[in-house]
């Protein structure tokens, strides 16, 4: 049926080939091989990385603050659901729980899915989508993606030229430089040192 709901994971994010400054956010059925790519924007993919590899910023991002808002007015995101796959545009629906009623909000999939991270809810979508937009990555690319995703944290892959120059560096100051980027909220340059320093261990 193609109304049955099936539960995803986050898998990883990575570059996306096909598209210049956006990442492919990866999705993959609990309990099945078909995976769910993404195609989200520089900010989104650094506001669910942040989440995963939970880094703590000096001051709540938007999604933080949207966290912040909903659990001052005793309202919480319990489930996300990506109903619709329209001209390669994903829909999805935060289904919110406030004082024993349920209500739906509209989302971007990126937003939506930031805010599940943060609110540790689950993310579901049809059979229909699934079967229509999913694919079977070869177990060798799959392998790469879930290197990290069954600690909690994101397999993102960044490339820069500080790539040298990050590697040079001791261990000591890495966690130096980490704790300046994240000061100056520059989480590109957080998360890159943060890979970094898992390559070390």
């Amino acid at each position: 049926m193609g109304s049955t709901k099936i539960k995803l994971d986050i898998l990883g994010l990575s570059y996306s080939q096909t598209q210049t400054g956006a990442y492919a956010l990866v999705l993959g059925e609990v309990d099945g091989k078909r995976r769910l790519p993404i195609i989200i924007g520089n900010f989104e993919a650094q506001a669910i990385a942040i989440e995963l590899e939970q880094m703590k910023p000096s001051r709540p991002l938007t999604h933080d603050l949207f966290k912040l808002f909903a659990e001052a007015y005793n309202a919480k995101v319990s489930e996300v659901l990506i109903y619709k796959l329209e001209e390669g545009i994903f829909f999805a629906h935060l289904i919110c729980e406030r004082d024993g009623s349920q209500f739906e909000i509209d989302a971007r999939t990126s937003d939506a899915i930031a805010l599940a991270v943060r609110f540790n809810c689950p993310i579901y979508t049809y059979e229909s989508i699934l079967s229509s937009a999913g694919i079977v990555l070869e177990e060798d690319d799959d392998d790469s993606l879930k290197q990290t995703s069954e600690k909690g944290s994101s397999s993102i892959e960044v490339k820069s030229s500080d790539e040298g120059t990050l590697s040079n560096m001791s261990v000591k100051e890495l966690n130096a430089e980490l704790e300046k980027a994240l000061n100056k909220e520059n989480y590109e340059r957080a998360t890159e040192i943060r890979d970094e320093i898992k390559r070390r261990k």
